[in-house]
């Protein structure tokens, strides 16, 4: 990471934080993006965290918020551009998606998915990265630790979305 400071102050040091072993505020966090560019629109930055890990039930959850989303502002054609990553290229994400287009087309409403995969190990052709490279510098505070919630509020605020509800997994029943 790199900072600018005035030159009478010396360098700006960026040092790993310790985070206390009983806080229970996450370690990490995940969060699933969209970036959308449409002709004659400036580009807009769809953002939904998650609330544990990125695995296929929750992708699938995001997939459906997503075509509600876009439903509703007319589109019918989603090209989602994506990358390899496992939760994006499972049998299930996949399955739910080919389930989804055809449910589309016999109701002849609602939002086709255009997957298009990228190279593997390519993530720079992943044009959301940008966005994501220079957000967490825009976001990161040298001298302390940010908890889990004002990270997704700087998150939001820089790339000019509603901070949505987490999405999660309900628990499973036994």
């Amino acid at each position: 990471m790199h900072s600018w400071t005035a030159a009478t102050d010396g360098p700006l040091r960026l040092i790993e934080q310790e985070i206390p072993t009983a806080d229970p505020d996450p370690k990490a966090l995940a969060c699933y993006g969209v970036l959308l560019r449409q002709v004659g629109q400036r580009e807009r930055v769809w953002l939904r965290f998650v609330t544990g890990r990125p695995v296929s039930a929750i992708t699938e959850q995001f997939l459906a918020w997503c075509c509600t989303q876009l439903h509703a502002a007319g589109i019918r054609v989603w090209a989602l551009i994506w990358d390899n990553a496992s939760w994006h290229v499972s049998k299930r994400v996949r399955a739910w998606i080919r389930a989804h287009n055809r449910q589309v087309k016999q109701r002849g409403q609602g939002v086709r998915i255009l997957l298009c995969y990228l190279p593997v190990k390519s993530p720079w052709l992943n044009p959301i990265e940008p966005t994501w490279v220079h957000g967490k510098r825009s976001i990161v505070e040298p001298t302390r630790l940010l908890s889990a919630q004002e990270v997704a509020d700087r998150v939001c605020a820089y790339v000019g979305c509603s901070h949505e509800p987490h999405l999660t997994i309900p628990d499973k029943v036994a």
